[in-house]
């Protein structure tokens, strides 16, 4: 039998990693890709240890020739991909006056043309056979600029109106596009450094504040089992506290 393979672009030790536990748990090849391609390792070795199959790649999101390259390498080595998921961050913070254009290219090329590279490249893939599910990793500035954030908002509300695109062109074409709507702080080591930067303490805060990367995959995991006749195109997650 052809084993069910989902390919993670974006591979982070946080979101995309928790991510690719789950899908490895629930019997998927897992293929994963990142720009230091080393940063994979313990992530591979720790799926494997638990009986699963991981396979790491080293890529540049923002590249075509890579994401092409890597499509290939995939379905070559693993075999045909049932599940794409771009995860690729570029939340950075910068007031509007200090935004150079390089810092608004790279963050646009990051949130927005790397999520349309490996859209297109799955939609190569996919469409010939009629099924696949292809899922955006978005933010609450996907909805709303905020002050300092500028290059960002712009580079994720642009990502959601991609994936809106996509999913309206391949839906009935039996390709399940969505896009997710992470609205809150994920428990990670970088918001754990913003928080005492801005003089809060992360270990005080009431259980649940924090968004764990667990939750988030699972989220992921529920999208993929949805029904044809039930699909979500956007589905929006935050603690229970969350203001919005």
């Amino acid at each position: 039998m052809t084993a069910r393979v989902a390919l993670i672009v974006g591979a982070g030790d946080y979101i995309g990693a928790a991510i690719a536990r789950r899908f490895a748990r629930g019997g998927f090849t897992v293929c994963l890709g990142r720009r230091n391609g080393d940063k994979l390792i313990p992530l591979v070795e720790g799926i494997e240890a638990e009986g699963g199959r991981a396979l790491g790649y080293a890529m540049d999101a923002r590249d075509e020739d890579s994401v092409v390259d890597l499509f290939a390498r995939v379905e070559r080595e693993a075999g045909p991909i049932e599940v794409v998921i771009f995860n690729v961050g570029g939340n950075v913070r910068f007031p509007i006056q200090e935004t150079t254009a390089r810092v608004f290219r790279k963050v646009w090329e990051m949130a927005c043309f790397a999520g349309f590279l490996t859209g297109r490249e799955a939609a190569r893939h996919m469409v010939p056979r009629g099924r696949g599910s292809i899922f955006f990793t978005g933010a609450s500035a996907s909805l709303r600029g905020n002050p300092g954030f500028a290059a960002f908002a712009a580079g994720k509300a642009g990502l959601r109106a991609l994936a809106q695109s996509i999913a309206k062109e391949l839906g009935p074409k039996n390709i399940h596009v969505a896009h997710l709507v992470i609205d809150a702080g994920v428990d990670t080591a970088f918001v754990r450094e913003r928080m005492q930067q801005a003089g809060r303490d992360p270990d005080t805060l009431p259980p649940d504040t924090l968004m764990s990367p667990d939750s988030v995959a699972e989220a992921y995991w529920m999208l993929h089992q949805q029904t044809l006749d039930a699909w979500s195109f956007e589905m929006d997650l935050r603690p229970f506290g969350e203001r919005f």
